[in-house]
């Protein structure tokens, strides 16, 4: 009896290595910017304290200034980005994906990340979906978490937020999902949409959640910022 109490226990700590959280001395970029709307700078801060907390290696940029240079922007192990809309320069384009090409990993939530540059395609490609609608605006749906790494442990929560309608790339991974109820637009009832993915785009990882409209909903759904900082620690180069 005793000796499989000491097995579950110890299923439990190892099953729990896979999602732990472990940036300490990992080279991170914060990247915010763009639409007021979104709050990028409150999000950067929630950011930032949680990197405090991990002990990591960060720099926070207020614009696209970080993207100017690719032999410094390789250096790094994860980009967090939170710049909705805007506009981004052919060459910091150019340097921005072939920094996750070669292994850098990016990660985001909301319009900060499927949002950025709409007239990017490259860099759509990248992220592996774009925003298009939030048919309903503000309105409470489910978050459906499905069987991930990234999601052990996660319960199902509905919230209140923008609900994203996207065109996404067939070769995500889906770890997350929502169905849209019908209410403004019928014809899309019963509709589902990725709520969270990640993928690989050569070497480097990318991680999104669409949740986040306002930043501080990561503080009241605790679930949503769990996912949101483990998928941090897994684009993590």
């Amino acid at each position: 009896m005793k000796k499989s109490i000491i097995y579950f226990l110890l299923f439990l700590i190892f099953s729990n290595i896979s999602i732990s959280q472990n940036l300490n001395n990992k080279k991170v970029l914060v990247v915010w910017g763009g639409w007021e709307g979104h709050k990028p700078k409150l999000f950067a801060s929630h950011v930032e304290n949680w990197l405090i907390s991990q002990k990591a290696d960060y720099k926070i940029s207020n614009g696209l200034e970080a993207y100017d240079d690719y032999d410094e922007l390789i250096k790094y192990d994860l980009i967090i980005q939170s710049v909705t809309m805007g506009e981004i320069s052919k060459k910091q384009e150019e340097n921005l994906v072939k920094a996750v090409l070669n292994g850098v990993g990016i990660a985001g939530a909301h319009g900060g990340l499927v949002d950025s540059f709409r007239k990017n395609t490259n860099y759509q490609f990248m992220i592996g979906g774009q925003f298009v609608a939030h048919p309903g605006g503000m309105i409470e749906h489910k978050v459906i978490m499905l069987d991930d790494e990234l999601t052990q442990g996660l319960s199902d929560f509905e919230i209140v937020s923008e609900q994203y309608y996207m065109h996404y790339d067939p070769n995500v991974k889906i770890i997350a999902e929502a169905k849209f109820g019908g209410k403004v637009y019928p014809w899309i009832k019963d509709v589902v949409m990725p709520v969270a993915w990640k993928k690989m785009y050569g070497k480097g990882k990318v991680f999104f959640i669409s949740i986040g409209h306002n930043p501080d909903e990561f503080m009241i759904y605790d679930n949503g910022w769990k996912l949101l900082t483990r998928g941090f620690a897994w684009a993590a180069r």
